[in-house]
């Protein structure tokens, strides 16, 4: 997270008068990284309930563990870096460097699930279909959603996304609070259409989440993807909050930009799952939501 520059500093980055000696920060113990690990573990085994069993009490839990720690975590980062001394040049550079990682750690996550997609789209005839019956993909009797009805709508909203929170970010290096601001609230007001438009597709899915392997991969594809929108909605609007209390600078917004690079990956992993899975994996009759 960013905070206005602080008086003086040494060549390494150190602000004079703070005592640091070095121009590390060595963070406070903190509980939320076990916390978290936990509300994560809990979730996973919420969906899996879900699937199985029908029990909702594990994915609430484990989501309401989530959000609680984004919360504190959230709120003790900013306090950081509003902290004289704390957020050095050095620092910002690996908090950059970990947000590099963090996002490639994300992209591997969705490699897993677009590996199981073509596992079975190429070969399938790995799938198990009863004797007589051609297999083929989508599997005989599924029928997916029209690419070209809501998912094209939800398409055109992320990539709007972008380009809004492209120009809250110039807005920000020109000084422009107002269009950072404004920016930023188009930004998330479209991330929740994306969310709602999601929400109305799958209440009006042709299949279920039990109804066999492309169901499966398709909901765990696309819904952890809108997972992934729906805590980068959270981020901005986080950074909504901060742009209008004057907490970034041109020279130190990395809160902003951790938000904008995490924004623009949810929007390049969705074009992929649409052309992948919604449009190249249509089946040759396709439910149109609504129709």
């Amino acid at each position: 997270m960013s905070s206005d520059a602080h008086g003086a500093t040494s060549p390494a980055g150190i602000p004079h008068g703070t005592g640091l000696k070095q121009p590390y920060h060595l963070v406070d113990p903190s509980p939320w990284p076990i916390v978290g690990a936990a509300g994560g573990l809990l979730t996973v085994l919420g969906i899996i309930f879900v699937a199985h069993y029908g029990s909702w009490i594990t994915l609430v839990l484990g989501l309401l563990v989530v959000l609680t720690v984004m919360y504190f975590w959230w709120r003790d980062v900013i306090h950081e870096s509003r902290t004289p001394g704390l957020h050095t040049p050095l620092v910002r550079l690996g908090l950059r460097y970990g947000m590099m990682f963090f996002i490639a750690s994300e992209v591997m996550f969705f490699v897993g699930f677009f590996w199981a997609y073509f596992n079975f789209k190429l070969f399938p005839e790995n799938l198990s279909v009863p004797a007589g019956v051609i297999p083929t993909w989508p599997p005989p009797g599924v029928v997916t959603f029209d690419p070209f009805h809501f998912p094209f709508l939800n398409t055109m909203i992320l990539l709007l996304s972008g380009t809004t929170i492209t120009w809250a970010h110039h807005s920000l290096i020109e000084r422009d609070k107002k269009g950072l601001i404004t920016g930023l609230g188009l930004t998330i007001i479209l991330g929740l259409c994306f969310t709602m438009v999601q929400a109305i597709e799958y209440s009006h899915a042709p299949f279920k989440f039990t109804g066999g392997i492309y169901p499966s991969v398709f909901f765990l594809a696309t819904g952890f993807h809108g997972f992934h929108v729906i805590v980068g909605t959270l981020f901005l609007i986080v950074c909504w909050f901060r742009a209008r209390a004057d907490q970034f600078t041109p020279e130190r917004h990395f809160g902003f930009e951790a938000a904008a690079w995490y924004w623009h990956f949810v929007d390049v992993v969705w074009l992929f799952l649409f052309v992948c899975i919604y449009w190249a994996g249509a089946s040759a009759i396709t439910a149109e939501v609504g129709g």
